[in-house]
């Protein structure tokens, strides 16, 4: 039996590395264009998270595992708009959905094959690589072929790189750093200097925050969230109160004007205190100089269902109050809530995601 000291070394280092990873992908869930659109703390928090994973390593010799192979989904990248050409022209627009497919055994052609997404009425590009096992984390590749499958189009479009002409510059590596051991989460690290976050079947809360970045199937993704939520009352939850920033929003059409408005800025906050039973909803835009306040009452009347007495809304240009005549009353019914996530509908039928932003 090991040392109690070295046990306890172990589990400490085991929830660091859970730590990590729950982290990472919860920082990554705040980040645009798979990185293109990031601030410098969001940047820490994945660099840091990466760095602590990638010391631990994950699985051994990656390449050796059969969780390596298969279909990943990109959802970070350390260089979005350089490097190879799929990553300069597509990688960090999030209404496309970037895999990358690596087949590396029981096969006469191994291959890591990157797929960009268009939508299902549009269709994809496959750019391919020939792959060999160099060492116990590298893959060594050379692109070989690409071409557009369009769905309106019976015959492939030929991708514009001459890959036969180009020789070294068509090769390269991919490092795996850490593969995770239940084989859902991969970083891996280019031979241009580029850092790769992939996922494996994404669970149902983290599908909803990439289907919110590429604006499709979101209604689906909240169908499949919503049974798994982890509060049974959670409009008398705690966890409600708190500053939540507006990252969805499906309008009803008979919505008020001001949510309408508001629902167009990217600035959105709604700011919930329980304890004295009030609400308030701001958007800010023009760099925080122009702002619009709206200020309710709120009352519990069910483990899911509060009541919204608007009192009072203004507009704000620096430091002058433009008072608005807009108050009114509703119900919003709390759909989903975790630590970090809330998904509730109005009483006009509205829809809306939120992520803590304390």
């Amino acid at each position: 039996m090991p040392p109690r000291a070295v046990v306890e070394s172990n589990v400490e280092t085991s929830r660091s590395v859970e730590d990590a990873r729950e982290s990472l992908l919860d920082a990554i869930s705040g980040v645009g264009g798979r990185g293109r659109v990031a601030s410098d703390l969001q940047k820490k928090v994945i660099d840091d998270c990466v760095r602590v994973l990638e010391e631990d390593g994950g699985l051994q010799n990656p390449t050796e595992a059969e969780s390596l192979e298969g279909r990943w989904q990109l959802v970070y990248t350390t260089r979005p708009g350089t490097a190879s050409p799929i990553q300069r022209s597509f990688v960090g627009v999030d209404a496309f959905t970037v895999f990358q497919e690596i087949v590396l055994r029981n096969t006469d052609d191994p291959r890591v094959t990157n797929t960009v997404n268009f939508g299902k009425k549009i269709g994809e590009l496959r750019v391919e690589a020939v792959a060999s096992i160099a060492t116990g984390v590298r893959i060594n590749f050379r692109f070989d072929r690409a071409a557009f499958h369009f769905q309106f189009l019976p015959f492939k479009v030929p991708y514009p790189v001459p890959f036969k002409l180009l020789d070294d510059e068509a090769k390269g590596w991919l490092d795996t750093v850490y593969l995770s051991p239940e084989g859902n989460l991969r970083i891996s690290k280019g031979n241009k200097g580029t850092t790769f976050v992939l996922q494996r079947n994404p669970g149902p809360r983290q599908k909803l925050l990439l289907a919110v970045k590429s604006k499709r199937d979101v209604e689906q993704a909240i169908e499949e969230l919503k049974p798994l939520n982890p509060n049974i009352a959670p409009a008398k939850s705690e966890a409600l109160s708190g500053k939540w920033r507006l990252v969805w929003t499906s309008q009803a059409r008979n919505a008020n004007p001001l949510q309408k408005l508001s629902a167009g800025f990217a600035s959105n906050w709604q700011i919930i205190d329980g304890d004295t039973g009030t609400l308030e909803n701001l958007v800010t835009a023009v760099f925080g100089f122009v702002k619009l306040r709206a200020n309710a009452d709120t009352e519990t009347t069910s483990p899911v269902r509060t009541n919204v007495f608007i009192r009072k809304a203004a507009v704000e240009v620096g430091p002058v109050k433009i008072p608005l005549n807009l108050n009114g009353r509703g119900f919003v019914e709390q759909l989903y809530l975790d630590d970090k996530l809330r998904i509730s509908r109005g009483s006009k039928g509205s829809t809306f995601i939120h992520v803590r932003d304390d």
